[in-house]
This record gives C-alpha cells, sequence and structure tokens, in this order.
C-alpha cells in the first residue's frame, strides 16, 4: 500500500561533544572525544564515591530558551528533561515551524527514555536516607516522570497532538522516531517531533552498570580488541519529520528522508543477543525504505564497546549483506559521546544523517586494533564518501531492535 513520504526538516543535539549540530559535527569530523574522567560522590562522600570515564554534557546555554521563557527556563527540570527542551528547541527552529499553524493540532511528539528522571530519584532518595528527611522536593514526581521531556516540549511549543514517551531501554528513540514516522505515513499528523533523552550520570545508575559487569574502565572501544565495555553518556537528539508535500508546500529545507524502520524483537535473553532480531530488523528496514541490500551504505551502528554486543552486531552485518558488506562503512559515535541509553537511537541517526550530507564518515576512536569476531568494514580515520543512505542500528537489553534509514532527498 502507497504512503506518504516522510522527510527530515530539523534536527538539535546536546552531549559530551557539545551543545549543537555544528558543536557535534565539528568534533565528530576532526575525531575529537567528549570521554573524560569524572570522580563524584553524594551524602558527605566518604561511602558513596563512584567515578571512572564519562561522556558528560556541557553547562547548558539557555539563551534562545530564556528568549522565549524568560529567565532560568530549566530550573526545575531534571535534566533528562532540561536536554530534550533545548535539543527540541533546535530542531524546531531549524525546520520553520515554530509558530506555524501545523504545530498545534497536526504535530505529534515521541520521544524516548529509557530510566526516567535519575537525578530527582536519587535527589529524593539521598534526602530521606542519608539526611533523615522526612519528605522530599514537592516536584520530585513531575521531575522524575518517564514522559516529562515530551510533556514539557508540548507545553513550550503548544503542540496538542498526541505526545507520549516510548521506553524499549537503549533502542528507546530508535522506536519513538520510526512510530513518529508511521503517524505521519498514516495521515494521523503532517508533522511529527521525535528523539529521546537520558541523563544517568548518577551513584545508582552507575553502580547498577558496573554490577552488571558491563562498564569501561578506560574508555569506548567499539569493535576494538580488548574492548572493556560501554562508557555512559548523557544528553539528547531531536528531529522533526514531515510529510513531504507539506514540508514543500512550505518551503521548507530539507535535510534528508526517513525512508525506513525495522523493529523486531529477539525473544531470547534480557542482555545477551542472539543476532537474529538484529539480522531481521535491518532486513525490515531495506524492505520498508524499498533499498536493496547491496547497495552501499553507511551504517552508523550500536557499537557498545561491549565484548558480546560488538561481535553479536558485528555477525549480524556480515549475515545481513554477505558478499556485499565490503562497499559499506560501519561508524560507531559512541566512542566520542558515550552510550545516552535512551537517546542512544536519536543521537546515532542525527551524527549519520551529519556524517551522509556532509560526505565524511568520522573515524570510529580509541581502537586497540582489529578484532577477529568484528570483521567489518570499520571507518578508522576519517573517510570521504557519498553513500545514498544511512542505516542506523540500536540494538536494546531484552533483545528489542530498532533500525532507521536515512536516504538523500
Amino acid at each position: 500500500m502507497a504512503h506518504r513520504r516522510v522527510v527530515i526538516t530539523g534536527m538539535g543535539a546536546v552531549s559530551a561533544l557539545g551543545q549543537g549540530l555544528d558543536a557535534h559535527w565539528d568534533a565528530l569530523a576532526a575525531g575529537r572525544t567528549g570521554i573524560s574522567q569524572i570522580q563524584r560522590d553524594i551524602g558527605d562522600g566518604s561511602i558513596h564515591k563512584y567515578g571512572g570515564p564519562a561522556g558528560v554534557a556541557p553547562v547548558l546555554d539557555t539563551s534562545q530558551l530564556e528568549a522565549r521563557l524568560g529567565p532560568r527556563p530549566i530550573a526545575h527540570l531534571d535534566p533528562f528533561s532540561a536536554f530534550s527542551v533545548v535539543a527540541g528547541q533546535e530542531a524546531l527552529t531549524q525546520s520553520g515551524l515554530i509558530g506555524h499553524p501545523t504545530l498545534e493540532h497536526r504535530t505529534v511528539m515521541v520521544w524516548g527514555c529509557g530510566s526516567g528522571g535519575n537525578q530527582t530519584i536519587e535527589d529524593g532518595y539521598s534526602r530521606a536516607f542519608l539526611k533523615g528527611a522526612t519528605n522530599v522536593h514537592p516536584l520530585s514526581i513531575p521531575k522524575q516522570m518517564i514522559s516529562a521531556p515530551v510533556s514539557h516540549l508540548s507545553m513550550l511549543f503548544g503542540v496538542q497532538g498526541p505526545a507520549f514517551t516510548v521506553a524499549s531501554a537503549c533502542a528507546s528513540s530508535g522506536h519513538a522516531i520510526g512510530e513518529g514516522l508511521w503517524m505521519i505515513r498514516s495521515g494521523r499528523a503532517d508533522a511529527a517531533v521525535v528523539g529521546g533523552s537520558e541523563a544517568a550520570l548518577t551513584y545508582g545508575s552507575w553502580m547498577g552498570w558496573i554490577a552488571l559487569k558491563a562498564m569501561a574502565d578506560d574508555t569506548c572501544r567499539p569493535f576494538s580488541i580488548d574492548r572493556r565495555g560501554m562508557v555512559l553518556g548523557e544528553g539528547a537528539a531531536a528531529l522533526v519529520l514531515e510529510d513531504y508535500e507539506h514540508a514543500k508546500a512550505r518551503g521548507a529545507h530539507i535535510i534528508a528522508e526517513l525512508a525506513g524502520y525495522g523493529a523486531t524483537s529477539d525473544a531470547h535473553h534480557i542482555t545477551m543477543p542472539h543476532g537474529r532480531g538484529a539480522e531481521a530488523a535491518i532486513r525490515a528496514a531495506h524492505e520498508d525504505a524499498g533499498l536493496s541490500l547491496d547497495t552501499p551504505v553507511l551504517i552508523s551502528s550500536h557499537g557498545t564497546g561491549t565484548a558480546l554486543n560488538d561481535k553479536i552486531e558485528s555477525g549480524a552485518i556480515r549475515s545481513v549483506y554477505g558478499a556485499d558488506v565490503a562497499q559499506n562503512r560501519v561508524i560507531a559515535t559512541k566512542s566520542a559521546h558515550g552510550h545516552l541509553i535512551g537517546g542512544a537511537g536519536a543521537i546515532e541517526l542525527v551524527t549519520g544523517i551529519q556524517a551522509m550530507v556532509n560526505n565524511l564518515a568520522p573515524p570510529i576512536l580509541n581502537s586497540l586494533g582489529p578484532d577477529p569476531e568484528c570483521d567489518v568494514p570499520l571507518v578508522m580515520e576519517p573517510e570521504a564518501h557519498n553513500f545514498q543512505a544511512v542505516v542506523s542500528n540500536s540494538f536494546a537489553f531484552g533483545g528489542l531492535n530498532a533500525v532507521l534509514i536515512a536516504k538523500r532527498v
């Protein structure tokens, strides 16, 4: 059945690489990392200490938000919401939709988050358990709820259509973008603000990942020999999707076409992927996009830097593309900005699109050498390319998979 074409008319980003699309691309193209060593504590600092490599977002420049909302516009937001509204503002400003009548009733918002307001939750626990308080901040629930970012985005920009959050661990924003795509295709909306965020650099989250033995103690080395795990990052990314005819009629600048979406579940194990679900999602995205598997593509990988996940993803890529795999190129930007968990799919689609439109594949950082079990065409130095499509992979705990394909227009 024929469906409406969907294009991207705006993007925005916040991560350890900086605030804004320009900061992101400049760092990626130059091969700079945003990962640094942190040392933090809570309470009196004698027991609850944590530290190591992390992708810490910069202090936010809220001048544009202040022009719209007045002073201290993010003072009562958890960081995962603050990152979201800053990225969303950038994307909507670039799209030119702010103030457009479509934004009010013919726009939807679908946001991806993995774990909600970690800092707010931890502040409440610290106050109650470490300081002996009998109450917490009165805005604790509104700040920590996983739907807070999309609520603030809808209020800030006056979007009265459907607005909701998708939570599927590291595939959250991949699923959110794909579902926004289908809401436009089906005619339920003419535009969609989609993306995701995470702010999990807190003691409880950190210790949970350490206990799972998923965290690196040095840095993120996707697909490398002797890789030691993932590095937590924080931030957000947003995209504005539009029906192609709607965007064309208003004279919008079209960045790319969002052409394909594949989603599957492994039905296998809560932390150990088996690869068949990832393969199926990649194939489904290609079929949805009408893009043959022998077409050269840039692959924005999930690339976590963990021993098992990189091996499984590499195997899925080899299985899907077969003899044609060598003509593709694989990037892994978590090596630069860390793992944004629920926001990972959005930031990696945005960076993949930036690479495609700038005709440059950014390098994977921190490699100690090729791993024979990860034998795919990795980009280790900046490479000039002219790919017509980018494939963005998101593979989450619980075997939840989302793959998106964007094409040149």
